[in-house]
């Protein structure tokens, strides 16, 4: 019987990376996302490199439409020999600048259906085959992160499932958790790796290479993954450093970062005056 490698998140930046690494090395795919249009992409994949792609759309944090999307995959009799957890969700921003459907969308998206997902797809695992499964989460989930604090929490979860089922599984399977720091999967991440400077663009990884990296440590049953060597560093050292001061320090790259991020909006949301316009073409 064919078994499948499913992508969560498979149209998204991260998640299209990981589609193709796999796809290069003849894995047969199993994808979803929130988009309607994937079935031309599955065919111009599978196309390409000659294997067999399934593409199923699903809001996961619709309860009713996982709870169907789930339950149809089990009556179709479906077997995965891995699953990799990419979607995810997140909004910049103070705690208590974001509205509660906000808060609870992060929640029901990097939390609950994360682990809804994991669960079910694990009880329709290939008994043949070793199991392989890469959750997504981050450097983020390493510490408490104001002006991220929801999200931050969300990926300290996934790392902590992600390292207590490694063990349970260890029989049949391996779990590997990614940690990177930023990427630009949308504007909005992008923003905010510039606002940041430096640090942001000198840790900020390419997602091919993330997903190349990740695949391969994950089917060497590596547990834990942080690309890049400045961001292993950081990791390591910050381990040296005190919960409070680090806090605090993480803190005030944040508040830093905000502040760049709402003054290059209000640049390019001001008008400019004509004579100004002319000024620079003259110059």
């Amino acid at each position: 019987m064919k078994s499948y490698l499913m992508i969560t998140g498979a149209r998204g930046g991260l998640g299209s990376a990981f589609v193709l690494e796999a796809a290069r090395r003849g894995f047969d795919l199993f994808l979803t996302d929130l988009s309607a249009d994937g079935d031309a992409l599955s065919r111009q994949i599978s196309e390409q490199f000659q294997i067999n792609v399934i593409y199923r759309p699903c809001d996961l944090a619709d309860d009713n439409a996982r709870e169907s999307f789930l339950g149809g995959l089990k009556t179709e009799g479906f077997t995965f020999w891995g699953l990799i957890n990419v979607a995810g969700l997140d909004h910049e921003g103070m705690f208590l600048e974001k509205s509660r459907s906000q808060i609870l969308k992060i929640l029901k998206v990097n939390v609950l259906s994360t682990t809804d997902v994991t669960h079910e797809i694990l009880q329709l695992r290939d008994p043949e085959k070793k199991f392989r499964l890469i959750t997504v989460c981050s450097l983020a989930g390493f510490y408490p992160m104001p002006y991220k604090a929801t999200y931050a929490a969300s990926k300290r979860f996934l790392l902590d499932m992600s390292r207590a089922l490694r063990e349970e599984i260890k029989d049949f399977g391996s779990v590997t958790a990614l940690c990177p720091a930023g990427m630009p999967t949308t504007v909005e991440c992008m923003r905010s790796i510039f606002a940041q400077g430096f640090w942001g663009m000198a840790t900020s990884m390419n997602m091919d290479v993330v997903a190349r990296l990740t695949l391969k440590a994950a089917l060497k049953g590596r547990g834990l993954v942080i690309p890049g060597f400045l961001n292993q560093m950081i990791h390591a050292l910050s381990s040296l450093v005190p919960a409070e001061l680090a806090l605090k320090y993480v803190a005030k790259r944040g508040c830093k970062a905000r502040a760049v991020v709402a003054n290059s909006l209000i640049l390019r949301e001001t008008p400019v005056e004509p004579d100004r316009v002319s000024m620079a073409r003259a110059a």
